[in-house]
């Protein structure tokens, strides 16, 4: 992967340089807090990603899907911002030049018990505003004929597209208009003064008026080091795909999907005909043993100690613990993997899973909030250090996202503008309790 855009890295030497604003964390997320704090009028817009690329961890590491909003409770940050972003994302896509398709999603109850919770996904997709179509069996067959379902539903709005692509284009644009990148600059803290807020890397210090924390897996721990309570602990969960090739792969047109749990934020085992015609299938959900831990070799000790004395994490172990294992028999065993995908893709074998080519696309980690009770957080959180009077006032502001897992990369574009009028004390926090 070729380096991101930039102005600048490795050490900084006289006076730490000064910016209204500075964001921390180069995924999608970050790089939409960029481009709306540019459209706001600021004129100093720095970010910070401490690897030597964008896009290196959730963003380039999922499964490209450009969701409608479907799942998510009404009225919450997720259903708001997801249906906005879908349309969004599209026209970017569009407007840039950059490949995707409005390829839309079939969701599949593969028996009867499914069928209450997909009339709630129906009730919720309709109150968000999203089109949905039943489907019967037969209907399900018109779709998608490889697939076996009592029941299916049809959202013609999901699509596909290719969110690294969509991050260095809103880089690329951002330094255009005057942004400064920084890569390869880990942020260790950002600590609000009087006067303004210190944010400090190993490169040496950069001072700003303001601050975001988008760090995805690393959010709870800047938030902790800058003396600010974030009040959750992110906890590292691994998803592995594989490629489906032959003629289960020829037969699937589209974006297949299950009946998703409502207990957990994942929607389950999928089948997605990306952008470049290849299908994966995935992901699974399994503990990481590091915060960016892609692979069971990759074990970060105190990381891992961390999750597993933490109260809340062990509350929602305690609970979860058959599902857990389960996730994990998949994790190891292509054939158990293949046993899932064939409850939507009769006749699959281990067979035909495949690693993919691309090392990026074979596991992605999700940071998940989870409260000291062991409940999982379910929307998106954005907590400011500092008053909404206070960002209303201009003095100085750090606000930490502390959740912003699928569909955050769909919905990034209005999440840029969310998180611009919450540092302006404009916005008014609608979300639902999770």
């Amino acid at each position: 992967m070729a380096d991101a855009p930039r102005a600048g890295t490795g050490s900084v030497p006289g006076p730490s340089p000064r910016h209204d604003v500075v964001v921390v964390g180069g995924g999608i997320v970050g790089l939409a807090v960029v481009t709306a704090l540019l459209d706001a009028g600021h004129t100093s817009v720095a970010l910070v990603e401490r690897e030597s690329s964008l896009a290196a961890h959730q963003t380039g590491r999922n499964s490209n899907v450009i969701h409608s909003g479907l799942y998510y409770a009404p009225g919450s940050l997720k259903a708001r911002l997801a249906v906005t972003g879908c349309a969004e994302t599209k026209a970017f896509c569009a407007e840039q030049g950059l490949p995707y398709a409005e390829c839309g999603k079939v969701v599949v109850a593969t028996d009867d018990s499914e069928r209450g919770r997909m009339a709630e996904l129906v009730r919720r997709g309709r109150a968000n505003g999203v089109e949905v179509h039943e489907l019967d069996a037969a209907g399900v067959r018109d779709r998608e004929p490889a697939v076996s379902a009592v029941a299916g539903l049809w959202v013609p709005s999901t699509g596909i597209c290719d969110y690294e692509a969509i991050t260095r284009r809103l880089a690329e644009l951002a330094v255009a208009r005057g942004a400064t990148l920084h890569t390869g600059r880990a942020v260790r803290s950002a600590v609000r003064r009087r006067r303004d807020v210190v944010v400090h890397t190993d490169a040496g210090d950069l001072l700003a008026g303001q601050v975001v924390v988008c760090a995805g897996l690393r959010s709870d721990e800047i938030a902790r080091a800058s003396g600010f309570d974030p009040g959750v602990r992110t906890v590292p969960f691994r998803g592995e795909y594989s490629d489906l090739r032959g003629p289960k792969a020829d037969a699937v047109r589209g974006l297949v999907y299950p009946v998703p749990d409502p207990a957990f934020p994942f929607l389950g085992v999928h089948a997605t005909r990306g952008v470049d015609g290849s299908v994966h299938v995935g992901p699974n959900a399994v503990l990481a043993l590091a915060r960016e831990g892609y692979d069971w070799r990759t074990l970060r000790a105190r990381e891992l100690a961390g999750t597993l004395t933490d109260p809340g994490f062990l509350s929602l172990a305690a609970r979860q613990w058959r599902y857990g294992l389960g996730e994990m028999h998949r994790s190891v065993s292509k054939a158990a993997m293949a046993r899932a995908v064939s409850k939507m893709l009769p006749g699959t074998t281990a067979a035909d899973l495949h690693p993919p080519h691309d090392v990026m696309r074979r596991a992605g980690v999700r940071a998940q909030a989870v409260r000291p009770d062991g409940s999982l957080v379910d929307d998106f959180l954005f907590v400011q250090d500092g008053s909404t009077a206070a960002a209303a006032a201009d003095e100085p502001t750090v606000l930490h996202v502390l959740n912003a897992p699928s569909p955050a990369a769909t919905a990034a574009l209005p999440i840029g503008r969310e998180i611009v009028a919450r540092l302006e004390g404009k916005a008014v926090d609608t979300a639902v309790a999770s």
